[in-house]
């Protein structure tokens, strides 16, 4: 039985206006033409090289730049978990105001249910609730991710983006919170688009691959198949320069 239909992507394109010679304006395309689904349950995997296009996606995705074609969600509005934690997280907020705010915004909680529902976030995602007081600069870089990763998560989106997640990381953190992501994609059901340029990790958490280049997707296919047996000469490329070779 086909799973529930979470992203669909279908003939996106996206340009972006630059100044040229004589101060002449041109639009040069960064999305062409892309297509992919995504259902209940699946990571997909983002890679290419920088300026492939990879970060307008995921803003074209949640509705941060514009573009052509249709992004239909099947479910809330995606939340998305970015690289540093450290900037993404507002310095003079205690953790537990920052999972807080998410449920503010949305308006649907009342007090109890605010407080109840941070301090099980806070839980699921492997910190201690004497850290609700604390302040980001007060936590490690790991910890400070499990927090990005709980104020995404509070208010119960299916699909989440996660944006180089862990490349700021030590390699013993990174496993901790690839840990975790896999953990909590099992117990709440949820699907991942999982954007790195680390392909060992990629192959370690993601269930099927989108290759990127000049905006275009050049390859997709499962992580089995595209790691076993690439089509692409760009593809075979990106994993010779892996350890996958």
């Amino acid at each position: 039985m086909e799973k529930e239909l979470i992203l669909s992507v279908k003939d996106v394109c996206s340009t972006y206006k630059m100044t040229g010679l004589a101060g002449r304006k041109k639009s040069v395309g960064v999305l062409d033409h892309v297509n992919f689904e995504i259902r209940s349950g699946q990571v997909f995997g983002l890679v290419g090289e920088s300026g492939s296009g990879k970060s307008t996606l995921a803003k074209a995705i949640l509705g941060m730049t514009d573009y052509t074609g249709e992004i239909t969600h099947y479910s809330k509005r995606p939340q998305m978990v970015f690289q540093d934690p450290y900037s993404s997280l507002n310095p003079y907020m205690t953790i537990g105001r920052l999972l807080e705010e998410p449920l503010r915004i949305y308006g649907k909680y009342d007090k109890d249910e605010i407080d109840k529902r941070v301090r099980k976030t806070i839980v699921e995602v492997g910190l201690s609730e004497d850290m609700l007081s604390h302040k980001p600069a007060q936590l490690s870089g790991g910890q400070r991710q499990r927090v990005s990763i709980g104020a995404a998560l509070i208010t119960r989106p299916k699909f989440l983006i996660l944006d180089e997640p862990v490349s700021a990381l030590d390699v013993t953190i990174q496993a901790q919170i690839l840990q975790l992501l896999a953990d909590l994609r099992r117990e709440l059901d949820l699907s991942y688009l999982f954007i790195s340029h680390d392909l060992n990790i990629v192959y370690q958490l993601c269930d099927y691959v989108l290759v990127m280049k000049n905006g275009r997707v050049v390859e997709q296919a499962s992580v089995q198949k595209l790691f076993e047996n690439p089509q692409e000469e760009y593809t075979k490329q990106l994993l010779a320069a892996s350890s996958f070779e």
